[in-house]
Parts: structure tokens; C-alpha cells; sequence
């Protein structure tokens, strides 16, 4: 009766040992998926690069981070930040939406684990309420100032943007002029290769169209609030790992 009082004794420690390792090993993953969402909520967030509208900073299928912490606290994007911004009305085509990730990759694209593609990433050249205009000597003028793009763009053959035709619709080349005033609360953007970025410039309404308050205009700029972050870094591939800076042309701008 002794020995097997024992072994029942050993055996319910064993049981409430495995128990308790269980619950352990359970409680340190979801700690760790509450961290993950809080991360990627409030501190950053992994996306990849759909398209060749970033080059040559930027490559398709680069990863990249985007933190957030910089437009905290009344924090706004500025000029020079290349940004991660939802898609501020119908400039990603179908066929420029990457399908949902499935399974495994769904829950981990849910806490930000796995690099989204449902965005857009541009870069900020004119903030609420700048002049965006083109161009002198074949670069974008912000209140004023020629921006020497030259250290961050695709080489051009013309000039820094795609260009308005008569009709108020925009085509890429030439040097046909265009130009903007920034709503208050939106963001005029561009992609470094001007020559291939359906970007502000190219969605911009005619100036006619602009005074007359269409709203449809509106859809030319991005809403601050719809900005995810700015991007920090290339983290993948690990031959392009590399910081993102904000170039120090845009520091002339007044």
C-alpha cells in the first residue's frame, strides 16, 4: 500500500508538473502576440516594395520597416520622408494588389509579422500647405526652391516629373508645366522614378479643375492620417540592408 501511495503521489507531481509547463509555455506566447500587436501598432510595421516606382533606392521586393514613433505626439510627415500610406483613392490598379496571404502567413501578416503589399510607398515633396510646381531647369520648385533630386532619383533624360497635358490628364516624359498648393491635412508625394510612379503629379487635376473645388481633385494628395509611418530601413535582402535618410535638399526648402 506504501509503494503504490508513492507512485500516485509521483505521478499526480508529474501531472501538475506537465500542467504547469503547458500553462507557462502558453502564457509566454500569447505575451509574446500581445507584444507583436503593440509593436506593430504603435512602433513598426514590415512591408515589402510591389513596384519599380521607388528605384533605385528602393526594389521590387525589397523589405523594408517603417516605424512610427516619429509622428507621434503632433509629429507629421515632412518633406524628404519616404512614407507608407494607404491607398488614398483608386491608385493601386487590380492587378497591383497582391492577394491576401493565406493560412500561416495570414495570421502573421495580422500581427505584422509578414510584410504586407496592400500599400504605397512615395516620397513626400510638398506638405499643407506648400507649392508644388514644375519646373525650373527640369526640377519640381517647392515655394520656390528648384530641388536638386539628383542624388535620389532615377536618371532623367528631361526633366524631374511626368507632365500635364492640355486636357488635365498626365503622361510620363516631357516637361510640360503643372502646379499644386497642398491642401492643409494632405501630402503631395512623388516616386523616385519619375519616369514609372503613378503618383501625385500624375493624378493631379487640371488647374482649372483645382479652383473649381472638385473633389475629386482631392484624391491627387494623401491624407496625413492615412500615413502608416515613415520608412527606416531595407532589411531584406541582406546584401541592400540599409538606413533610409532624408535627403538634405529639401532642407533649402522655406
Amino acid at each position: 500500500m506504501g509503494a503504490e501511495r508513492e507512485a500516485s503521489v509521483k505521478s499526480g507531481r508529474r501531472s501538475r508538473g506537465t500542467l504547469g509547463s503547458l500553462v507557462e509555455i502558453l502564457i509566454i506566447a500569447v505575451s509574446a502576440i500581445l507584444l507583436t500587436v503593440v509593436i506593430k501598432t504603435f512602433l513598426a510595421q514590415a512591408f515589402y516594395i510591389p513596384s519599380e516606382s521607388m528605384e533605385p533606392g528602393l526594389k521590387v521586393n525589397d523589405r523594408v520597416l517603417v516605424e512610427k514613433p516619429s509622428y507621434w505626439m503632433g509629429g507629421a510627415p515632412e518633406r524628404g520622408d519616404v512614407v507608407v500610406f494607404a491607398d488614398p483613392g483608386n491608385w493601386l490598379s487590380t492587378n497591383q494588389v497582391p492577394p491576401a496571404p493565406t493560412g500561416f502567413k495570414a495570421v502573421l501578416a495580422k500581427i505584422g509579422l509578414y510584410p504586407s503589399g496592400d500599400h504605397l510607398v512615395k516620397r513626400v515633396i510638398g506638405v499643407g500647405g506648400d507649392t508644388v510646381e514644375c519646373c525650373e531647369s527640369g526640377r519640381i520648385v517647392v515655394n520656390g526652391t528648384p530641388l536638386d533630386a539628383s542624388s535620389f532619383i532615377a536618371p532623367s533624360a528631361t526633366c524631374d516629373g511626368p507632365m500635364a497635358q492640355d486636357n488635365g490628364s498626365y503622361v510620363r516624359g516631357g516637361c510640360r508645366g503643372w502646379k499644386a498648393v497642398v491642401p492643409e491635412g494632405r501630402l503631395f508625394v512623388m516616386g523616385d522614378n519619375r519616369a514609372n510612379s503613378a503618383d501625385s503629379s500624375f493624378h493631379l487635376c487640371s488647374p482649372e479643375r483645382q479652383r473649381s473645388g472638385d473633389e475629386a481633385c482631392a484624391s491627387a494628395f494623401v491624407a496625413v492620417s492615412d500615413v502608416v509611418g515613415r520608412v527606416a530601413v531595407v532589411f531584406w535582402p541582406t546584401d541592400r540592408f540599409g538606413l533610409e535618410h532624408r535627403p538634405e535638399t529639401f532642407d533649402s526648402v522655406d
